[in-house]
């Protein structure tokens, strides 16, 4: 087990020759993918919450995705650091674990920005997920599936062991970054496609951007763990993959539903959770599992920002779509 078992085989020290090509293709397009969100001003957004110009829907729409996001981002960055770092010892994928530890980092200084720029009380912003049911169950779903590796006494040694870690790992890359945070962009980008909040909506870009790779990144690092020990991947843990990401389709439907309660600029409850199935139909295939709900998508302006497509072709193709700094072209 070489790329999650720290023994003779790999000196995490050591990071040339390279085994694992495609672990420093992603760092390399994070790295180009660079940006902070001071470069984004904020002063139209400022004037819009201040104003009349959001409905009501809308500025609980706004306010429901800044929460969600701002204690998602730092569970992330904890799991990356505290608990994945430890058991991936491959030094080539520690070291784009370390760039994504560093944009969850950005992405958290983000929600500071936007705290700040909007005049939020701190404690009413972070303090969401303890007053919003839904944003609770999905942050609770998650950390429950990712309780193995912050065990003190976990150990790789066993099948069962590699498969404790691949349900982390699905629950930390598939479920939290591939489909709990899809239905939010979807709803901050519709904003921005009507001139509201577009400041925040342009961070939510370039977040996205990021969690594209991050993802790419997670199913690469399963599919990789599952060909090194091809045991462990059975049917029935395969079903039990399946059961997790529809339950946690689910939850996010629950959520789409609370944070979106009226239809707002023709964007609908129904179209994200139509969304929310057609992505997670998305990370299902990612995973060479069938998919449970055949759904077109709703919103294929969103390809215009991220193509979900394009994860899947990424790195068959030269990378045009990234460059330095925080002023990407659409």
């Amino acid at each position: 087990m070489p790329l999650i078992n720290n023994d003779a085989e790999h000196d995490p020290n050591r990071i040339l020759p390279l085994d694992y090509d495609w672990a420093r293709d992603y760092y390399q397009a994070g790295v180009n993918n660079n940006w902070v969100p001071e470069e984004i001003p904020m002063q139209d957004d400022i004037s819009q919450w201040n104003g009349t110009a959001l409905s009501d829907a809308e500025r609980q729409l706004v306010e429901w995705n800044l929460g969600f996001f701002s204690t998602a981002e730092s569970l992330t960055a904890n799991n990356i650091v505290l608990a994945l770092y430890e058991y991936v010892t491959a030094p080539e994928c520690r070291q784009y674990l370390l760039r994504q530890a560093y944009e969850e980092a950005i992405h958290t200084d983000t929600f500071i920005y936007c705290c700040d720029s909007l005049g939020f009380d701190p404690d009413y912003l972070y303090g969401m997920y303890e007053r919003v049911p839904s944003i609770e169950e999905k942050d609770e779903f998650v950390v429950n599936l990712t309780r193995a590796i912050n065990r003190p006494d976990f150990t790789i040694d066993t099948e069962d062991d590699v498969r404790e870690f691949l349900r982390d790992l699905v629950g930390f890359y598939v479920i939290m970054e591939g489909v709990f945070f899809y239905a939010g962009f979807a709803m901050m980008l519709g904003l921005k496609r009507q001139n509201k909040m577009v400041g925040i909506g342009q961070q939510f870009e370039y977040i996205m951007r990021d969690e594209s790779l991050h993802v790419g990144f997670g199913v690469d690092l399963i599919n990789e763990i599952r060909a090194e020990n091809p045991g462990v991947w059975t049917d029935e843990f395969g079903d039990e993959v399946t059961d997790l990401i529809t339950e946690a389709v689910e939850l996010e439907k629950l959520y789409a539903y609370e944070a979106c309660p009226d239809e707002i600029l023709g964007m609908s409850a129904e179209q994200f959770a139509e969304y929310v199935e057609h992505v997670a139909d998305r990370r299902l295939g990612q995973l060479d599992l069938p998919e449970q709900y055949g759904t077109d998508n709703p919103f294929p302006w969103m390809s215009e920002q991220v193509d979900l497509n394009k994860e899947k072709n990424f790195f068959e193709t030269q990378v045009t779509e990234y460059q330095s700094g925080g002023s990407l072209d659409w």
